[in-house]
């Protein structure tokens, strides 16, 4: 198994944990990222520390508690391709969470360093979140913007995508893997994937231009692909929709693209 996949865990650990990505499990600096998936009645509660957090109700309904603020019965999907922003939760470090699920419950736990720059602890509710196609033709997909850069917070950048099948996404391939302002920034990111029918697959492609790194990954639904660097284009295979969650942080919070050279030509007017 390639090292930039992360399986979950067959069966969830006592707080319901069954996919967990630390810095030093990924071998980096920032992004931290778990899949908690709980049954009705279950909780989950962390103290967010050093850390930023975003949850993602991924799907399901729940109670959201930090230190000061709650949010009761939030939630509307109960399946991610239902295509539908999700209700979202921001807690800053130095604070407290408890999520207590009122349906079954698949929640996204995103984290990254955080300084309290990012505010108080505030729900961002589905009409909140950007939607926007972009691309064109078979490089067409869905976004939501769930946590970009307009809003505040310290390091954390939280987006979704859906690509239709046979279509491609993350395409153009690009990279964000250097500190080299205002052309181009370092994150490191993570891609959670959901897949439907779930017997199928995502193919996903990780390389740099030295190709030092070069690996393509078949992912299935539940994995998560690690991209400490290069280009990470993703294709779902025709008869597949295919669902990613990203989480993205580095040095400075902004996203700041290269397109690979070879392929920056898709990206050019059609006459």
């Amino acid at each position: 198994m390639s090292e930039l996949i992360v399986k979950p865990a067959a069966i969830p650990g006592p707080d319901g944990t069954v996919l967990t990505v630390t810095p030093e499990s990924a071998g980096w600096s920032h992004v931290g990222f778990q899949v908690v998936k709980l049954q009705e009645g279950q909780s989950y509660r962390r103290e967010t520390g050093e850390q930023e957090v975003c949850l993602v109700l991924l799907s399901g309904r729940a109670d959201v508690h930090t230190e000061t603020q709650k949010w009761d019965n939030i939630g509307q999907r109960m399946n991610v391709f239902e295509k539908i922003p999700p209700y979202s939760v921001y807690v800053p470090a130095g604070d407290r969470l408890e999520v207590g699920a009122l349906t079954e419950l698949e929640l996204a736990v995103c984290a990254a360093p955080g300084n309290q720059g990012g505010g108080e602890a505030r729900l961002i509710p589905p009409a909140a979140v950007g939607v926007e196609m972009r691309g064109y033709g078979h490089i067409e997909r869905r976004i939501h913007n769930i946590l970009p850069e307009s809003e505040k917070a310290d390091s954390l950048l939280v987006v979704e995508v859906f690509t239709p099948e046979g279509h491609w996404s993350s395409y153009p391939p690009h990279k964000h893997d250097r500190d080299a302002l205002p052309d181009e920034s370092l994150l490191e990111e993570t891609y959670y994937y959901h897949v439907q029918p779930r017997q199928g697959f995502a193919i996903q492609r990780v390389y740099t231009d030295d190709r030092t790194l070069d690996e393509t990954l078949a992912v299935r639904d539940g994995e998560t692909v690690l991209v400490p660097k290069g280009y990470h284009p993703v294709s779902a295979p025709p008869g597949y929709e295919v669902y990613y969650l990203n989480v993205m942080a580095g040095p400075a919070r902004t996203w700041k693209f290269h397109n690979d050279p070879d392929h920056a030509w898709i990206m050019q007017p059609r006459g």
